[in-house]
């Protein structure tokens, strides 16, 4: 797997520098102890100010986590090891030692072997100095249930949040534990997985097969507790609350859910995944929500985990106080979509519906062209764009399928302006919109004859869509075809304008517009214009047998 990195020796070095000197690490500063010692602080902490210090930590490739939480109102340090790697008894001690004062400090350690070891043990010997030391463990994953020593996931950052908004209001050592260990008693957590991890090994082979997901698999891409069958987003997110809901205690409790990326799961899936968690029995019980966002990830694991945490008015407010770190997303009320009222657009059925029995058959077969060539004008439109001019102009014809009994068939004119608003309105991508300027326009045109106005019409798509004859575009084989038309060229001849036009795309060495634009010249060689390609079928379909 290609990646980004140097070396494995000074991946997380560099990377926390990278985070030093972002904005998000103005605030930060770190102990002067490289490569051992990996700890970042906040740069305004006093330890004689009188406040608990909160830290945490563990291994690397969670991040935000736990760096990315440093800050007012939330972590005074956090300590970073190699590489899913728990970080050394001394990088934890110097860590101790740099942010606590008279007033203490508190251990937040995840539910691992090497965590507890390490950090209990560094706790020892920094109360062996006379430092006032707290250790809380988390281990809010569900996945495994009867384990000794249930992990420590994603939840943990609602132990961070917690405590640090106790600490940073002035609390003791003593209120700082107690909500600390309050929060990691009520957080619950499991993930789901559509991928495994590939710690920069380059010998790695998923374990999982393309039609597999993982259920309550652990974040550093130990397996899941159940393979599951890949479904739609709704079923696997039904799966993962459900087993939560299972979880939980008997009663009418709020609870405040985090939804969290692994890493590579892409922003628009983690909004319809937030989507889908409101279809399932557990959002009945959600009072705040905070995500979709990354807070714990492992790498660049294609999935998502949730966390939910009991509410008590201590718990909500700590959960609302305002923090410094940005990688905190705050919580929200969890509530319906916000939807205001639709403005009045035009009607898009202005004119009465009439029929005409040689136009709609000629629009049927039109319809049916596009349907039938998605999956070739995709497989062309791979080699030279993103692979989807087959689905745009098949929605297209999807669009004018379903609007055929209201169209005015029997009226050119009118015909054409309905047209321009129904693709306005229904149709995507660039192909859609600019055929609905060309039929808009020649709606309005004042010419006599329906020909001469699509000609005006075609005129107004080149002028807005900046393109023109020898583009490598649709407009390759449109503007031919419609010359024809506009003479009361024969069908043949207007079909074969169209053909001829598209045919010749596949020779044009560089497009002048559209994403082929962006493509090195030679890389389009004998590949005609998908666009172009599909106004010669449909041309073709129009005419008929």
């Amino acid at each position: 797997m290609k990646r980004f990195i140097n070396s494995r020796e000074k991946l997380v070095t560099e990377a926390l520098d990278g985070l030093l000197r972002s904005p998000a690490g103005r605030n930060l500063t770190r102990l002067d102890g490289y490569p051992d010692i990996k700890v970042v602080l906040r740069r305004d902490w006093k330890k004689e100010d009188g406040k608990v210090a909160v830290i945490s930590g563990g291994g690397s490739g969670h991040e935000p986590a736990h760096a990315g939480f440093v800050g007012r109102g939330m972590l005074t340090a956090a300590v970073c090891g190699s590489l899913f790697a728990s970080p050394g008894v001394d990088a934890i001690l110097a860590g101790v030692i740099a942010v606590t004062g008279p007033a203490g400090c508190l251990l937040v350690v995840k539910n691992y072997t090497g965590d507890r070891l390490n950090f209990g043990l560094a706790a020892e010997q920094a109360r062996a100095m006379g430092l006032n030391v707290e250790m809380v463990v988390v281990g809010d994953d569900i996945s495994l249930p009867g384990h000794r020593h249930a992990r420590g996931v994603a939840g943990t950052i609602f132990v961070h949040k917690a405590a640090g908004s106790v600490a940073e209001a002035g609390g003791s050592l003593a209120e700082v534990t107690a909500m600390a260990k309050d929060v990691a008693a009520r957080t619950r957590s499991i993930g789901l997985s559509l991928s495994d991890v590939d710690a920069y090994d380059e010998a790695h082979e998923s374990r999982l097969k393309a039609d597999e997901a993982e259920l309550g698999l652990g974040i550093h891409g130990e397996p899941g507790a159940q393979r599951i069958g890949l479904t739609d987003a709704d079923g696997l997110m039904r799966l993962a609350a459900d087993e939560l809901v299972s979880s939980l205690p008997a009663g009418d409790a709020r609870y405040a859910l985090m939804l969290n990326n692994l890493g590579a799961t892409p922003v628009v899936e983690m909004s319809l995944l937030l989507d889908a968690f409101s279809r399932t029995d557990l959002a009945k019980k959600i009072a705040l929500v905070a995500g979709p966002a990354p807070f714990m990830t492992a790498l660049d694991m294609n999935g998502f985990s949730l966390s939910v945490l009991e509410l008590s008015t201590e718990i909500e407010a700590a959960l609302e106080s305002e923090v410094g770190p940005e990688a905190w997303t705050g919580v929200a009320s969890w509530r319906e979509p916000f939807v205001t009222p639709l403005p009045t657009l035009p009607e898009v059925f202005a004119a009465a519906p009439s029929d005409n029995a040689a136009v709609r058959e000629a629009v049927t077969r039109g319809v049916k062209a596009l349907l039938e060539n998605e999956d070739y004008l995709n497989g062309l439109d791979a080699k030279v764009g993103d692979g989807d001019a087959g689905s745009t102009f098949a929605e297209t014809a999807r669009v004018i399928d379903g609007a055929l009994d209201r169209l005015p068939l029997n009226d050119p004119f009118a015909l054409m302006q309905t047209l321009g608003r129904l693709l306005s309105r229904h149709a995507g991508g660039s192909s859609g919109v600019l055929l609905s300027i060309m039929f808009a326009a020649a709606g309005r045109s004042g010419q006599e004859r329906w020909q001469a106005a699509l000609a005006e019409g075609l005129a107004a798509m080149q002028h807005l869509g900046g393109a023109g004859a020898g583009d490598r575009t649709m407009l390759d084989a449109l503007i031919p075809a419609i010359e024809v038309l506009e003479k009361d060229g024969p069908w043949d001849r207007v079909v074969s304008a169209a053909r001829s036009g598209a045919d010749a795309t596949a020779k044009m060495k560089k497009a002048g517009a559209g994403r082929a634009s962006y493509i090195p010249e030679g890389r389009l060689d004998d590949t005609p214009d998908p666009g172009a390609e599909a106004i010669a079928r449909l041309f073709e379909a129009l005419r008929g047998g």
